[in-house]
């Protein structure tokens, strides 16, 4: 048989390159940014963030808007003409006289009105309170979502570069295991089947290598969407710093209770479903009167076309009342109308409201089960790699043969890619669950932040 190598001279030159960049792979960078870094700068940089906060502002209008009504509101006019003044009028003798003058007139005036009463503006004020809880609903909504997709962005990067490493680590195996193939063959111990396994296996990861590279830069990518710039290095899990803490308190009806308290989309339909009360006032407002205090004055010089030099002043301060009698129908209709969509907002929090009970009890079996889960696999990755181990010592005692060590380290690699995807999903889960029920802030993220390692470690590109 021939001792020829079958590992190709491209394949050969594509290893040495491999090599390379397994090692370079894990230099130390100038700057690994950890979660909470990336956290802060989503907070300035997130373009979807930083248009819920524009769009908060704009709604916190609401409030000054309706309130302006109901204050005292002063206008000043004032007026000034050129006048020519042509009047006829008979003489003594019956003859038409007429009579031309040119003189200056002018006019100024205020106007003070306070209302009184009109229940109209006053529904119209408490809704726009009820809009401002809803806006900043809305805006925590929005700050607990970014925690979210920052801290889920930021694990599947790490997981993205955990599997890049797995697979760099089973190729270097595959590659020992081929040229140990390659050795027995050429002493006359081994088989071509040997061979043939171990640079099919080879050849895979190969493949594999290259979809794991696209996944970090997808993954490193999306985090740059967050923070608007270049993510070449992260901060990876310290798995003697995790610690796998069930959830707080330990019931979950106790989480359910809470979110239906403080989850910030029910809080912005409750806010909404007084909206619309406050807008069913409104819409009966349409049979109530109004009363308005007035204070006026008007000061005219050369006003009058029979006395062009005569000068007035006016001060009026009185009450002006407004009754409606009948509009048609619409007030009514209006009330009705508002009554079908406090009715909508009514449905739409109910079905909130369950299908937060249905989240919030799936995270919470997400940490719980995933606390077993990865205590669970941590056990199955001393297994493995027992088992690999062993594997190789008996291919040298003749007891196992090559295919078996493959198997041995496909088993190993499959095991602790499934440990560092439960470890991720434990932590996202357990960030979502708070997220629902509004209780992710920097206190919280710092604490994630605190299972990650301080040292600049980072996956090339």
């Amino acid at each position: 048989m021939s001792d020829k190598p079958l590992i190709s001279k491209n394949f050969q030159r594509l290893f040495g390159t491999l090599g390379v960049l397994a090692i370079s792979s894990f230099s130390p960078t100038a700057s690994a940014l950890d979660l909470l870094q990336i956290y802060r700068l989503a907070i300035t940089h997130d373009a979807s963030y930083l248009a819920a906060q524009a769009a908060a502002d704009a709604g916190r209008e609401a409030l000054p808007q309706a309130l302006a009504p109901l204050l005292p509101s002063l206008s000043v006019s004032a007026s000034g003409f050129q006048n020519k003044l042509d009047q006829s009028s008979p003489s003594a003798l019956g003859e038409l006289i007429t009579y031309h003058k040119n003189y200056n007139s002018s006019n100024l005036s205020w106007n003070l009105r306070q209302p009184i009463y009109r229940k109209y503006q006053f529904a119209q004020y408490g809704q726009a309170k009820a809009q401002v809880e809803g806006v900043e609903a809305t805006l925590d909504k929005e700050g607990q979502d970014l925690v979210s997709r920052v801290a889920a962005a930021y694990f599947d990067a790490l997981l993205a570069e955990d599997q890049l490493s797995l697979v760099l680590a089973q190729q270097a195996t595959y590659a020992e295991q081929l040229k140990a193939a390659q050795r027995s063959l050429s002493a006359g111990e081994g088989t071509r089947t040997d061979i043939d396994e171990a640079q099919a296996r080879y050849d895979m990861t190969l493949a594999t290598e290259l979809e794991a590279r696209q996944r970090v830069t997808f993954a490193r990518r999306q985090l740059q969407v967050y923070i608007n710039q270049p993510v070449t290095a992260l901060s990876p899990l310290d798995e003697q710093q995790l610690q796998l803490i069930p959830p707080n308190p330990i019931l979950l009806d106790d989480w359910i209770s809470r979110g239906e308290e403080t989850n910030p989309e029910l809080r912005n339909l409750k806010a909404q479903r007084e909206v619309v009360q406050q807008q069913i006032e409104k819409a009966l407002a349409g049979h109530y009167p109004t009363l308005d205090l007035i204070a006026q004055q008007s000061r005219s010089v050369s006003e009058n076309v029979l006395a062009p030099s005569s000068q007035y002043t006016n001060l009026q301060v009185g009450l002006q009342l407004t009754i409606p009698i009948y509009g048609g129908g619409g007030v009514n209709s209006s009330v009705r109308e508002a009554r079908a969509n406090r009715e909508k907002i009514e449905q739409q929090y109910e079905a909130t409201r369950r299908n937060l009970g249905l989240q919030v009890q799936k995270e919470f079996q997400s940490i719980t089960e995933g606390i077993a889960r990865v205590r669970a696999l941590e056990q199955a990755r001393r297994s493995a790699e027992q088992a690999f181990y062993s594997t190789q010592k008996g291919v040298l005692a003749g007891t196992r043969m090559s295919i078996d060590v493959l198997n041995a380290e496909q088993q190993r690699i499959n095991v602790l890619r499934d440990l560092a995807q439960a470890r991720y999903q434990y932590l996202t889960a357990r960030i979502r669950l708070l997220a629902l029920v509004g209780g992710l802030n920097d206190e919280e993220v710092s604490v994630v932040n605190g299972y990650l390692k301080s040292a600049n470690v980072a996956l090339s590109n």
